[in-house]
């Protein structure tokens, strides 16, 4: 066949994308379970459930982004955290119905494909399903030129399992029932628009201004990485010593729209916004843009990662649980009678 170059004129080098995805196949090899029926880089990806360990299995889906976060990716030059991001994000998401992670595929479109970008990507998204057990069974890279010109997005799809009568509902949270954060480390992947917007526009920041309240750069502090609560999860569901009524991972919207997702409608939660310890990075956001604590608590996670909602009788063992897997947790706040609403105090 006669070589032609018109499609790499054109913007598009099919051979460097087969070169990158090349030096990227042991990693990737390396995030799987023995479910999987093929190698990366077939059509479809196989993954052989084996049924007979479930009596009633429920697939949970979902899928997500990583959002205006690789902005600041970008501009730092630093692209081995996004992997992590967008991983764990998917992964926090249908724990929250008690779903094992059992397979993750990603989707990478950007301007002109790039190295070390693509191998740092790839590798952060494989050590993450590999940390978390679960495989990442394929993904696609599309180089789109005039599409994104130097930008690039990320997204991920997951799928998990979980027993139909062990599905965590949140249908039984009641009056007394006590909440239970984890921390998080930083604003995960939610609200970087409106951060950009205070710390590199507003206050005409850098990502290479160094804070001492933030014992680093702006750039290392908003780059932090999407934290996975899964371990801790997994064990409360293994131990049975433990029965979360529920739980809410804390994205977009915060406490107040993520919380009422999964409460009964006679149900209110009071927060007490002193109980977790706020990273020092929404302080900055927060007092350079003069956000309303409400807004704060909307906009982002002020460090509430993740709630679990418990019996008060349970909710020793569960802190316990939460800081063996070496999250800082505490108790954040009660359900009370009322409409489904979520108070911060």
């Amino acid at each position: 066949m006669e070589n032609s170059n018109s499609y790499k004129a054109a913007g598009v080098d099919i051979d460097l994308a087969q070169n990158l995805l090349g030096k990227m196949k042991k990693k990737i090899a390396d995030a799987k379970r023995p479910e999987m029926l093929s190698p990366i880089g077939g059509f479809g990806g196989l993954f052989q459930l084996d049924l007979s360990k479930y009596k009633h299995p429920v697939m949970v889906a979902s899928v997500d982004g990583v959002g205006t976060k690789l902005l600041i990716a970008i501009m730092m030059n630093n692209f081995k955290t996004v992997g992590f991001d967008i991983v764990n994000h998917c992964i926090n998401d249908i724990a929250v119905q008690g779903a094992e992670p059992l397979y993750f595929l990603d989707y990478i479109g950007i301007g002109k494909l790039r190295s070390p970008l693509y191998e740092d990507v790839l590798s952060g998204i494989a050590d993450a399903c590999k940390s978390a057990g679960c495989a990442l069974l394929g993904g696609e890279t599309a180089e789109m030129p005039g599409m994104y010109g130097n930008d690039f997005d990320l997204v991920g799809s997951i799928t998990g399992i979980v027993e139909k009568n062990k599905i965590i509902t949140g249908e039984n949270i009641k009056p007394g029932t006590v909440a239970i954060a984890m921390s998080s480390n930083g604003l995960h992947t939610n609200g970087y628009s409106l951060a950009r917007h205070i710390l590199l526009e507003k206050c005409r920041y850098n990502v290479n201004t160094e804070l001492k309240e933030l014992n680093g750069t702006i750039g290392e502090a908003l780059l932090k990485p999407h934290t996975c609560y899964w371990p801790a999860v997994k064990q409360a569901l293994d131990s049975n010593e433990v029965n979360i009524l529920g739980i809410a991972h804390i994205t977009g919207g915060g406490l107040y729209d993520n919380v009422p997702r999964i409460l009964p409608n006679n149900v209110n939660v009071i927060f007490d916004s002193k109980s977790m310890p706020i990273p020092p990075i929404f302080t900055l956001i927060c007092e350079e843009g003069n956000i309303p604590k409400k807004e704060a608590y909307r906009a982002f996670n002020m460090g509430f990662g993740m709630v679990w909602f418990v019996d008060e009788s349970e909710s020793e063992q569960a802190l316990t649980i939460c800081r063996e897997n070496g999250f800082t947790a505490n108790i954040c706040g009660k359900v009370t009678e009322g409409a489904k609403k979520v108070i911060v105090e």
